[in-house]
């Protein structure tokens, strides 16, 4: 098959997949992301509340005076009775404390690319509506949508 068919046949197929997204998503015409800043403002909210619940949770260390937690009395204990399960305990909460800080930065990266993008696509509207008014009409997305064809 030469390229110019097999570029053609991808053009088919993507054009007729995205036909069907556009008549499954019960708008006709060209279907495009919709997302209200609301949704974003929830997800993102979402993400921080988790976020605090687990950095307050989470924590296996904290507790007793001196910073030092519960977990770490105990490790302390079991080490000046030579319990070979000191070593295990110990490994255990430093490999929980690692896989803890990275979903918590998951989640703060969550939150604050969510909140990026409200605000982000807020401006781009701002800015795409005084186009709008300084063209003096708004243009028809019909009328639009011929530049796409």
């Amino acid at each position: 098959m030469s390229f110019e068919k097999e570029w053609a046949q991808h053009k088919a197929d993507a054009s007729t997949r995205l036909d069907s997204a556009s008549a499954g998503s019960g708008g006709g015409g060209a279907a495009g992301l919709v997302v209200h800043a609301d949704d974003l403002g929830a997800v993102g909210h979402e993400a921080y509340l988790l976020h605090e619940g687990l950095r307050k949770a989470g924590d296996v260390t904290r507790g007793a005076k001196g910073g030092d937690g519960n977990t770490a009395n105990a490790v302390a204990e079991l080490k000046r009775e030579n319990f070979a399960t000191a070593g295990a305990i110990s490994t255990a909460v430093e490999v929980w404390n690692s896989q803890l800080k990275t979903v918590l930065q998951a989640c703060a990266h969550i939150s604050n690319h969510l909140d990026y993008s409200k605000a982000a696509h807020a401006r781009d509207d701002a800015e795409i509506a005084a186009d709008l008014i300084e063209a003096k009409r708004a243009v028809a997305v019909s009328e639009i949508e011929k530049y796409f064809k």
